[in-house]
């Protein structure tokens, strides 16, 4: 095994890409004391200082803040004050130290709202640095967005960076604040944070597939012989995470210490590391390392002698070296000596797990931070782009930069689980797209069979989808440690996460402009109340909305549940056809072997063919379900590994009045993408009489198509599909498996089975003695839509 540095001398301290953050001065209006940074229509920087001097290095938030000079007008206040009015907004400053009464503001237009300095936050909430330990809900730190429509994001006490990339502190008591005040236009407010801020990363498209991860002392043979069973289940994953038993632990002389932290291999589990990369690369996996940097590097690591030189430490000592990020050498040779030398080996990207606090030598600078932020520099040594790779906790606005959060130590429970959805949504308030959780939770609680599976069905329309459990024989997240019901599910689940890479990438080149994966209702419908009412409730993508099941089922029904608002429009559930009438709230019930994930009117979701199970491939044949009320579109991105922005873009339509769907010619890098690619294009309804298919279901049917990526293809139906369902099918198999009385299920099915309108229907359900729960399965579904009208 090498120990020697690696010849490379890139250095991970360079500026971050893309920052410019000295503004235009035609953007700024000044004073003595004071200073306003217009930096767009509704985002004003706001500073004070009693020596008169201003901060123009760029910050842990704000990267840019030399942008467009949007149009606005001055007036000088009597007071020595300024009044700034935009098009959105009128900011008024007393020029003194920040007070109420000195510093206003207020939105124009619909949204008209005024906020003062010192009152209460009342923004939507943002995120949180952990949920380490937390058993349930957990307060959230503060958003960019608010229903009042301003904000306020104090950034006086982060950390900086000098023009070469390295870190500074700032002068005490000087203020430095950024308001949004956008009224509820979110989109444009979060479009002006990440304008300031940065782009969200681009995540690598095997990102984006299933990760295993376990807390255990794995072997090259064992972790291997793990992904041979996952093969044999059909199992597919792209990311092996291997937890700190990587490196030395309990063979560490007790004279160092614990083996928490370390850089050598364990030779005992894993005899030539080089060669179990290299294998787990040939499956199409990558792999990420955990690391626990704190207690620095100690005489027993193989590294040890090249840090000890590269720190002028005579190594014959045994003197440990303290892990210290704000000294500038240690920084350089704690990735050059410990980390590339491992990479040249094979590893992909790193974990890493710091727990020990917020504080380093220099005031206000968090060693989290500069981990996340200079690992990704360095993982995208070499490039003039972002486009790093890091696993890692958040830190706190700007975080967004730094891909991967790791969210903590997940408690085995309902109310973890229940907690997740509305906790990962919120984060787009903030702009932090990518949460990683550890799905099925980590530590603590009971076996729960039934969790288990609805937490990895939740972590299938999650960003991240990674498995994880602690160092504890008996906490698995293994399907086949499962009875039977529980097996399938997650089984089917975890297969159709790495179907959904093709959105999932269309997504992520998305998200990279702003627009996060998984979002709340209320970035979709920002006026409507009841948008506000429903936070497990979530956008996921351009076509989606997911409702998590996060509570145990009903007993009597065998059906878990949750209740959504839905947006006007229509909505197909696209595991069981079943069709809603959006603009009110719904309760979705459904069996363990199924989750709500409604396609709106008119989607178009594209998937990996079943048997595509590459996620570091673009597929050769696709599956596309679409919703066909009325027209609609998609456009497919696809790039390359290594190169994200060579992309083909292939247009996919929806005609309603044509009854067309067509794949257009794809457009851009399209040597990047097979050139022949079979299609099944897969309508959520019912075919028009005649009509020729490739396959058939109660709920759907299919015409395949062979298409050529340059020249495109098109298939037209003989007439509009039928949308909707008989509720008749579906209603009997829940009366089939409630455990209720006979007699009461049969009564219940004469009702169903009238020639009444489904009004008449529901309101004579509650005459028959059913149980409530089996009742409101019942009149969920005889209130969908049915392609009859009743």
């Amino acid at each position: 095994m090498s120990t020697t540095t690696p010849t490379t001398t890139t250095s991970t301290v360079r500026p971050f890409p893309g920052a410019d953050p000295v503004a235009d001065p035609a953007a700024v209006v000044a004073g003595e004391h004071w200073r306003v940074t217009v930096l767009d229509a509704g985002a004003f920087r706001v500073e004070w200082s009693e020596d008169g001097g201003f901060e123009d290095r760029a910050s842990t938030f704000a990267m840019r803040r030399r942008l467009p000079v949007p149009s606005f007008t001055v007036d000088r206040t009597a007071d020595g004050g300024v009044l700034v009015t935009t098009e959105r907004a009128r900011l008024r400053y007393d020029g003194r130290p920040f007070s109420p009464s000195g510093l206003v503001v207020e939105t124009i237009g619909p949204d008209a709202n005024r906020w003062r300095w010192g009152q209460e936050p009342r923004d939507l909430g943002g995120t949180g640095r952990t949920l380490d330990d937390v058993d349930g809900r957990m307060p959230l730190e503060s958003g960019v967005l608010a229903r009042d429509g301003i904000t306020v994001l104090d950034d006086s006490t982060s950390f900086l960076f000098a023009d070469d990339g390295w870190i500074g502190t700032r002068v005490p008591g000087r203020r430095d604040v950024t308001v949004f005040a956008y009224g509820r236009d979110y989109d444009a407010a979060l479009r002006a944070y990440h304008a300031v801020s940065g782009a969200p990363t681009r995540m690598p498209r095997w990102a984006l597939g299933n990760w295993w991860s376990r807390y255990h002392p794995y072997s090259d043979a064992s972790y291997l012989e793990l992904m041979d069973r996952f093969a044999d289940e059909h199992l597919p994953f792209s990311v092996a995470v291997v937890d700190m038993d990587w490196h030395r632990v309990d063979s560490v002389p007790p004279r160092f210490g614990n083996g928490w932290t370390g850089y050598s291999w364990e030779p005992s589990l894993f005899p030539d590391p080089a060669a179990f990369l290299t294998e787990l690369h040939r499956r199409g996996m990558r792999t990420t390392l955990n690391l626990h940097p704190a207690d620095g590097v100690r005489a027993f690591e193989d590294a040890y002698p090249a840090m000890a030189e590269a720190m002028g430490v005579d190594p014959d000592t045994e003197q440990p070296i303290p892990f210290d990020p704000t000294d500038r050498r240690f920084l350089e040779a704690y990735f050059a000596v410990l980390h590339r030398p491992l990479e040249a080996q094979g590893v992909d990207f790193w974990w890493i797990d710091w727990q020990q606090g917020r504080e380093t030598g220099l005031p206000g600078v968090d060693p989290l931070w500069l981990l996340n932020h200079f690992h990704l520099l360095d993982s995208a040594r070499g490039t003039d782009t972002a486009d790093g790779m890091t696993f890692s906790r958040y830190a706190g606005p700007g975080s967004h930069r730094y891909a991967v959060g790791f969210s903590g130590d997940a408690v085995v429970s309902w109310a973890s689980l229940a907690f997740q959805p509305e906790f990962t949504a919120t984060a787009a308030n903030i702009g932090y797209p990518w949460w990683s959780h550890d799905i099925g939770g980590h530590t603590r609680g009971v076996r729960d069979d039934e969790l288990a599976t609805r937490w990895v069905q939740f972590g299938v329309f999650s960003p991240i989808m990674r498995l994880h459990s602690a160092n504890n024989p008996f906490i698995r997240k293994e399907p086949w440690a499962f009875p039977a019901e529980a097996r399938a599910a997650m089984g089917d689940a975890l297969r159709f996460r790495h179907r959904l890479v093709p959105y999932l990438h269309t997504m992520n080149h998305g998200t990279a402009e702003g627009t996060a994966l998984v979002r709340p209702l209320y970035h979709l419908e920002p006026r409507r109340n009841e948008a506000y009412e429903s936070p497990n409730t979530y956008a996921f993508g351009s076509e989606l909305l997911v409702a998590p099941i996060v509570a145990p089922r009903d007993p009597v029904s065998r059906h878990g549940v949750a209740r959504a608002w839905l947006p006007p429009g229509t909505w197909t559930d696209v595991f069981t056809g079943t069709t809603y009438a959006g603009d009110r709230f719904v309760d979705l019930h459904r069996t363990l072997d199924t989750v709500p994930v409604l396609l709106r009117e008119g989607g178009v979701l594209p998937l990996a063919a079943p048997d595509e199970t590459d996620a570091t491939a673009n597929p050769t044949a696709l599956e596309v379900l679409v919703a066909p009320g009325t027209s609609g579109s998609f456009t497919l991105v696809e790039d390359r590994e290594g190169d994200p922005d060579r992309t083909a873009r292939t247009r996919l339509t929806w005609d309603a009045a044509l009854a067309e769907f067509r794949v257009h010619p794809t457009e851009g890098a399209v040597d990047v993408v097979p050139g022949r690619r079979s299609w099944r294009i897969t309508f959520l309804a019912a075919p028009a009489d005649g009509q020729a298919t490739s396959a058939r279901a109660e709920d759907r049917f299919s015409v395949d198509l062979d298409v050529d990526t340059a020249a495109g293809g098109a298939v037209t139906l003989g007439g509009p599909p039928a949308v909707g369902l008989d509720a008749r099918p579906a209603v009997r198999r829940v009366l089939e498996g409630a455990q209720a009385g006979n007699p009461e299920k049969l009564a219940a099915w004469q009702v169903v089975s009238k020639d009444l309108p489904r009004a008449d229907r529901i309101v004579e359900l509650g005459t028959v003695g059913l149980p409530e729960s089996v009742r409101a399965v019942v009149a969920e579904l005889l209130g969908s839509v049915h392609p009859s009208g009743h």
